[in-house]
């Protein structure tokens, strides 16, 4: 269990840990020398009952409250610490809103310093510290107390924390990415980097590869510390020390998480359920600099209002444009401060680590928002399938809630979502891919009807105008998926509905006759459509609507945008790719070698190389191509009619 302290400066905080613990946790020369706690401190105790502890002692002072916050970042427990002569003071109390804002709802008040004052002001002061706890997280909270250095309370104590072990909630949520909040960082004589701080998900072990977030940088763990021991595991809950391989102190400094790969994705805007202290005096406005405190990291912020104002006291869904990219998921907690970082004015939890900008998409921002404010991964997947006719990103839907990969394929198949694209795309719900697909075949009916002549919807063309607000990736994969159903028909870059044959016109036969033995003269070296329009004579655009035609039947292959080869020219030229490689003795070779081997241009060689890497028969390395694809029977296929590209498989 991790226990911070919280409390006014010279309350006895460093003091109580070290009689629970034993350890002076001022390490800083400063702190020795002026007597006060500077930065965040760590000790830690096994208690009588055999139960771990990992104290985390914060200083006092209100110069240092951005240590403290960065102290009690994924506590357990608190120690709220209040001297018997002073009482409740005004880092009494700001720490006490912090606990309450990062949701710390364990803890106990320890009245210190009992030996120095009158039993009446203790009463006193027991009574003040229960009226300042009624109405957080922690009301109720035991109040103790305490003489440290007598050892007074200090058994009382210790059995509280003790039960409060043994009752905390066990490790982590199950199916979690690793992730550790980096508090110190340092250079360990023979070791390299070390940097110390708190599982908040899922486990690590030595060798494990991790990448220091929201920068990216990838490392390896070396070495593994508990309670100044080594070991070879750590799990979410507890402190521990890692030696990193793979980056320097500077690089994974406070502020900085180690997460697993798959969890890594860094995030410069959030909507969050923010709650604003009710001392304060003065409302929050739209567009307000704030200081972000998330994890341990402190970054400038503007917060973008639903409305004008956000009255102390109040709370709203709001969203934080970060001025630095911060790591984030789903339910972690956070406190805001003024510009001039003096004044605690609120804090909340993460609603959408991944928030999209509210400027012309507050309904899908609303319905995202409404899904995940159920917090369980299953209850909100479910409610975002039902409510996105669009599909739901499975990756950042995954990254949201810190899933495993493995997690998130078990909430797939729970789910039944369909993913016409993989894992890697969208996911839709039954009734959300029948609306998408009749969509597509009802563009494509209508094209037909207007257009009898054409020989098929351009792809593109068909895709922005069915799913005008679906991404491409996903539009592109769900027509994929159509194909391979037999839905549609897709003959290069142009898609008709199963069956459907273009209507003959009126001189198609006679320009196909003139163009024939312009292509006969020509053979391999196929030139651009403007130049085989100007030396036959037939204008462009009734030149590509016939080669169009053409390519549906099965004679022309288009391998760019204004380039058609005859499928005979095409077999010729991947029968040279075979040929080359034996001549050559290898698989490997350039464009250079196959330009001056074919006899064709340059453009032209590369248009047709870049069509076979389309088509699994190369594949492009650095500076060479090597061939994946050595059938004997290339030329044939090719030639077949009935041929559609993706029929070549890697051999």
């Amino acid at each position: 269990m991790i226990v911070a302290t919280a409390g006014h400066i010279d309350h006895g905080k460093t003091t109580l840990v070290k009689a629970l613990t034993g350890v002076d946790t001022d390490r800083l020369p400063e702190e020795k020398a002026r007597g006060i706690s500077i930065d965040i401190g760590f000790a830690y105790a096994t208690l009588p009952t055999g139960a771990s502890l990992a104290f985390v002692d914060v200083p006092g002072h209100e110069r240092f409250i951005h240590n403290m916050l960065a102290g009690v970042a994924g506590i357990d427990f608190a120690l709220l610490v209040v001297a018997a002569d002073d009482g409740p003071m005004p880092q009494t109390r700001e720490h006490l809103h912090i606990l309450d804002l990062f949701g710390v709802a364990s803890g106990v008040a320890v009245i210190t310093k009992v030996d120095r004052v009158a039993p009446e002001r203790v009463a006193q002061v027991r009574a003040d510290v229960a009226a300042l706890l009624a109405g957080t997280a922690l009301a109720g909270s035991p109040v103790l107390e305490v003489s440290a250095p007598g050892g007074l309370g200090i058994e009382a104590l210790q059995e509280l924390l003790a039960h409060a072990a043994a009752a905390r909630a066990t490790q982590a949520r199950q199916g979690r990415g690793f992730r550790f909040t980096i508090d110190r960082s340092f250079s360990a004589s023979g070791s390299g980097t070390v940097v110390t701080g708190t599982v908040h998900d899922g486990e690590l072990a030595l060798g494990d590869k991790l990448v220091v977030s929201p920068s990216g940088l990838p490392v390896r763990v070396r070495g593994i510390h508990q309670r100044g021991h080594a070991g070879e595991r750590a799990g979410a809950g507890e402190r521990c020390a890692i030696n990193i391989a793979g980056a320097t102190p500077a690089q994974a400094g406070r502020g900085m998480w180690l997460v697993a790969p798959h969890a890594h994705a860094a995030t410069q805007r959030v909507d969050a359920h923010l709650r604003l202290l009710a001392s304060d005096r003065k409302p929050l406005r739209h567009w307000d600099p704030v200081h972000f405190h998330i994890g341990t990291a402190d970054v400038l912020a503007r917060v973008v209002m639903p409305g004008d104002v956000l009255a102390p006291g109040h709370a709203a869904i709001v969203q934080f444009a970060l001025d630095k990219p911060v790591s984030a998921v789903l339910g972690d907690r956070f406190v805001i401060r003024d510009p001039s970082a003096q004044v605690t004015l609120g804090g909340g939890r993460i609603v959408d680590p991944f928030a999209l900008h509210p400027r012309g998409r507050r309904e899908a921002r609303d319905t995202r928002l409404a899904a995940l404010e159920a917090a369980d991964a299953q209850a909100a997947w479910t409610r975002l399938l039902d409510a996105s006719p669009h599909g739901v990103g499975v990756q950042a839907f995954r990254r949201t809630f810190n899933l495993t990969p493995a997690a998130m394929q078990a909430l797939l198949d729970s789910s039944r979502a369909a993913l016409p694209g993989g894992d890697q795309a969208g996911a839709f719900s039954a009734a959300a891919l029948q609306a998408l697909e009749d969509t597509l075949l009802s563009t494509l009916r209508a094209f037909h009807g207007a257009t009898p002549h054409a020989a098929g919807m351009d792809t593109d063309r068909l895709l922005r105008k069915a799913f005008p607000k679906l991404a491409h990736k996903e539009a592109l994969a769900l027509l994929r998926a159509m194909a391979a159903a037999g839905a549609v028909d897709v003959r290069g870059s142009l898609v008709r509905l199963p069956g459907h044959q273009p209507a003959a016109r009126a001189g198609d036969a006679g320009l196909w006759k003139q163009l024939e033995p312009l292509y006969a003269t020509l053979g391999v070296n196929i030139p651009l459509l403007r130049e085989v329009a100007a030396r036959s004579g037939v204008e462009e655009p009734a030149l590509r609507d016939l080669l169009k035609h053409r390519q549906v039947s099965g004679e022309m292959v288009r391998i760019a945008t204004d380039r058609f080869l005859p499928r005979p020219a095409l077999a010729q030229l991947a029968e040279a790719i075979v040929a080359l490689a034996r001549a050559r003795g290898q698989a490997d070779f350039t464009i250079a070698d196959y330009r001056d081997f074919t006899g064709i241009g340059r453009n032209l060689a590369i248009e047709v190389l870049e069509y076979f890497d389309r088509l699994g028969l190369t594949q492009r390395g650095a500076d060479s191509r090597s061939i994946r694809c050595l059938d004997e029977h290339i030329a044939a296929s090719l030639r077949d009619p009935d041929w559609r590209p993706g029929a070549l498989q890697p051999g």
